[in-house]
């Protein structure tokens, strides 16, 4: 269960966090946040997609005891899977949990796996959005890798957010740049997902991704076609969380 070691409602960590780490960089906030009482036990949730490797790699150097959690929607591309066990080796990732729908609910509500034809938000619902929260449950807060830059929804994103009146949202990354991730991941010699190189900038399950073109924004290729834009893992009550809201 999460620790009981902090006061004040989650909106009100939030601003205290938000306020006390304001001008700190993306490896400060890790570094001093991810022991902060305010914030409490966290988990970084990862997708292994195409800007992962970063968080991956500050993670295990900064914070290497962080529990990582990978939701595997049994939908991937395989090439996703194949990166998450290369990028588990080569960063010594020590305390990876695969995350992955109950099979019989699957078998009961997705039995022939065309579920994300007639419902894309049923199927992020049932296999990605219902078994993170059940593996978030025994946290305060989890670690994502949003950015600003990403899409227009997230472009007020800052350091921390609150999910409700549940867990705190950490987003060490908010204010970096496509250039700043680049730069790292030179600089670190780090691997990337073998679909960014064939024009997948944000990468999904293999069914809902596509290709983006250039000038294209970069989540262009999720869900293309339709008005969705998130999976729902960063919704509350049907909404994007967003700086300063709590709902």
């Amino acid at each position: 269960m999460p620790r009981d070691l902090h006061t004040g409602s989650v909106a009100e960590r939030v601003a205290a966090l938000n306020a006390r780490y304001k001008h700190h960089s993306a490896t400060a906030v890790l570094e001093h946040a991810l022991k902060d009482d305010d914030l409490g036990r966290v988990a970084l949730v990862s997708s292994f997609g195409a800007e992962s490797v970063v968080l991956l790699h500050l993670v295990s150097v900064i914070a290497p005891e962080t529990p990582v959690l990978f939701v595997d929607t049994r939908m991937l591309f395989q090439e996703t899977l194949d990166y998450q066990r290369e990028l588990a080796e080569k960063l010594a990732l020590c305390d990876l949990r695969t995350i992955r729908a109950h099979p019989k609910k699957v078998e009961f509500d997705d039995p022939d796996g065309t579920l994300h034809q007639f419902s894309t938000d049923a199927c992020c619902a049932l296999r990605k959005v219902e078994p993170l929260e059940r593996a978030l449950a025994q946290f305060d807060g989890w670690i994502t890798g949003r950015k600003r830059f990403q899409s227009n929804t997230r472009g007020t994103v800052e350091f921390f957010e609150a999910e409700g009146d549940t867990r705190i949202k950490v987003n060490p990354l908010a204010h970096w740049g496509r250039e700043d991730l680049e730069e790292y991941m030179v600089e670190n010699r780090l691997p990337r997902h073998p679909l960014v190189a064939k024009g997948y900038p944000s990468i999904g399950c293999a069914p809902c991704t596509s290709p983006v073109k250039p000038g294209e924004d970069p989540r262009a290729g999720r869900w293309r076609g339709s008005e969705k834009s998130e999976c729902g893992i960063h919704f509350i009550n049907g909404k994007p969380v967003r700086t300063g809201e709590a709902a």
